[in-house]
């Protein structure tokens, strides 16, 4: 029998592209190419017109990658057309025509979860989005005045709820500014976070909470709230800590809806960041799930920020922590009269999300997605409308007991 020719080999161990992913947002868009074996690739922009040329090595030309052009958006800030075909032997060539200059990154995934190989080609504008920038804007185009707020002493430390053993500090003159709130939609994107029973994925309904929450603050005259995402897209965990450092924000808020294996499961919750390990084992389990959301929504290790590797906290991160735990409080109680509560008091683990070392961070779990009742709630425009309402009465009892610090003036 004669030798098979040298194509057959090559074609045999071609890999396949099996899901063909774009996730465009103004913030960035993300293609993720998914594939059971790891596949070599190069990129190559060209100019006039703008285009980026993504070649791939080995892999066979299947429907699913042939028909990505046709998963482009009109609404994409920055594709504008995508044309699939083979360059040559073993080369499938992508060719993206863009609409604007861009940053590209270009990185490899490995399995993780449910998800196998993956090639990530993530596009940022020359400018990215500043946060600060964007409340900015907002203050110049609102002609609500910030209502005055007391300025604490350099502690932070106000009046705490239910026989704190922390001594209050005396309120100082006040100041005139709002208070900022950066509320975070926990998941986005390839991360879907925890799914229900009738397939309600978890990222869907925090920024739908999120949304209704931030919409309560900003109708406030002396608060202003942003969003960390708005629209269905990842954002690493150190992005969104920086985003309200950037802000200088006076409390960062992540919503979440909690997850266990068993249905039955039931209540709100809301954690603080811990300082000396978890409050309990359940507390340690979610904040390990929690942390795992960079490995899920796919993070481009060289340019990760290394201000989530520490280990040692400071002082002000103790500070953070007391008043994290009075605003947990605070919402916690709020929460309290519109759901059950898993459990009665603010829990603490290592949630990276929560590790602002200037600001004070809670993580609520609105209710468990998991439970087929409370996954109802959470679907239910009345309910979500109620979880914010709660949310929000929690944070304006907290900082009418305990007005936050002054600051300089954002510029």
């Amino acid at each position: 029998m004669p030798a098979a020719p040298w194509w057959w080999n090559r074609a045999a161990s071609a890999a396949t592209i099996a899901s063909a992913r774009l996730w465009p947002a103004q913030e960035y868009t993300r293609l993720i190419l998914e594939s059971s074996s790891a596949v070599s690739h190069q990129m190559l922009p060209m100019k006039n017109p703008e285009r980026l040329v993504l070649d791939l090595e080995d892999i066979e030309l299947s429907s699913e990658i042939a028909q990505l052009g046709q998963r482009v958006q009109p609404s994409d800030p920055y594709i504008q057309a995508i044309r699939v075909a083979r360059f040559k032997p073993g080369v499938v060539r992508l060719v993206l025509g863009l609409k604007t200059e861009v940053e590209p990154q270009l990185f490899a995934l490995q399995p993780v979860g449910e998800y196998g190989h993956r090639v990530v080609l993530d596009l940022y504008p020359l400018t990215p989005t500043d946060p600060l920038m964007a409340l900015l804007d907002f203050e110049k185009g609102s002609t609500r005045e910030g209502a005055a707020v007391e300025a604490l002493p350099p502690d932070r430390f106000g009046p705490m709820d239910r026989g704190s053993s922390v001594i209050p500090s005396k309120p100082r003159a006040a100041i005139r500014r709002p208070i900022v709130v950066v509320v975070d939609p926990g998941h986005g994107g390839e991360d879907p976070g925890a799914v229900g029973p009738r397939g309600t994925y978890e990222k869907n309904v925090t920024l739908a909470i999120a949304k209704r929450l931030v919409g309560m603050l900003n109708a406030q005259p002396d608060m202003r709230a942003i969003l960390t995402r708005d629209d269905d897209y990842f954002v690493p965990l150190n992005v969104r800590v920086q985003k309200a450092r950037r802000v200088q924000a006076d409390l960062f808020i992540s919503i979440h809806a909690d997850a266990f294996t068993t249905p039955t499961a039931r209540g709100s919750s809301v954690f603080a960041l811990s300082e000396h390990g978890a409050t309990s084992a359940a507390a340690r389990w979610l904040a390990q799930r929690e942390n795992n959301a960079d490995l899920i929504g796919g993070v481009n290790l060289d340019n990760k920020d290394r201000f989530l590797a520490r280990t040692l906290l400071d002082l002000s991160q103790t500070a953070q922590i007391n008043d994290s735990l009075r605003v947990g409080r605070s919402v916690l109680d709020g929460i309290g009269a519109v759901n059950s509560l898993h459990k009665g008091s603010v829990e603490q683990a290592g949630f990276a999300v929560l590790k602002a070392p200037d600001i004070p961070s809670i993580l609520v779990e609105t209710a468990f997605i998991s439970n087929p009742d409370e996954e109802l709630k959470l679907k239910s425009d009345k309910y979500q409308q109620k979880f914010a309402g709660s949310i929000f009465s929690g944070v304006k009892r907290y900082f009418a007991q305990n007005p936050p610090l002054s600051r300089s003036k954002l510029s």
